[in-house]
């Protein structure tokens, strides 16, 4: 599969990055792509870009790396770059817009965090700690042992997260034992309950169908 794709819309141009290609890959694919845009005797005016990192997440370096290269062409530009991942940005503009509950500890084992509302969780869960809360679960931080979302009977709310290590992810008072079910390590995994009532794992791109109330909470 190819590391950089180019697209064309009504709105212009959109340079495409393959999630499962490395950053070196990336780079020289693009500047491949753009001495075969260059060279075209057409290109005479300004073209802009919208970089779409499909599943990733651009570091500040990676970004600046990806604007100077599209930079040494006299007739290319970056537009925008559109991410389809939720950044720790996005949450914590989540917390304050919606009023999330931010949790930075470390859950031990045998210990119990209990909360109301939705949780932004950037600490750590060991093997044998729990976090339940009433809405739902943000995770930005490690989990090893069980989270709770919709405690204790609510099966409307979400835990997203990477949740590949979790002992247990409840929705309400649907369980899912990982070990068995096996999310891949992705952060951004969906934990939900489907229409009949059965916890399953989506991604962060399916939020809209998921949990429509949810995707438009977060700005979408």
């Amino acid at each position: 599969m190819q590391a950089v794709v180019l697209r064309g819309n009504q709105d212009g141009y959109q340079i495409v990055l393959d999630q499962a290609a490395s950053f070196e890959e990336i780079k020289v694919e693009l500047r491949g792509l753009l001495d075969n845009l260059a060279t075209d005797a057409q290109v005479t005016d300004q073209i802009s870009f919208d970089v779409l990192p499909i599943s990733r997440l651009l570091t500040a370096q990676q970004h600046q790396q990806l604007e100077q290269i599209i930079g040494e062409y006299d007739h290319f530009r970056i537009h925008k770059v559109i991410p389809d991942v939720m950044t720790i940005e996005d949450a914590i503009t989540l917390k304050e817009q919606d009023n999330v509950h931010l949790a930075s500890q470390t859950i031990r084992n045998g210990q119990t965090l209990e909360l109301k509302g939705d949780v932004l969780f950037l600490g750590a869960i060991n093997e044998g700690g729990r976090l339940l809360t009433t809405g739902s679960i943000y995770i930005m931080g490690t989990v090893l042992g069980i989270v709770q979302a919709g405690f204790p009977s609510a099966e409307d709310q979400v835990v997203i997260g990477d949740l590949h290590e979790a002992q247990q992810v409840r929705i309400g008072e649907q369980i899912s034992i990982v070990e068995a079910d096996q999310p891949q390590a992705d952060s951004q995994t969906i934990a939900y309950v489907n229409d009949l009532h059965v916890l399953e794992y989506g991604s962060l791109a399916a939020l809209k169908t998921i949990s429509p109330k949810l995707y438009h909470k977060m700005g979408g």
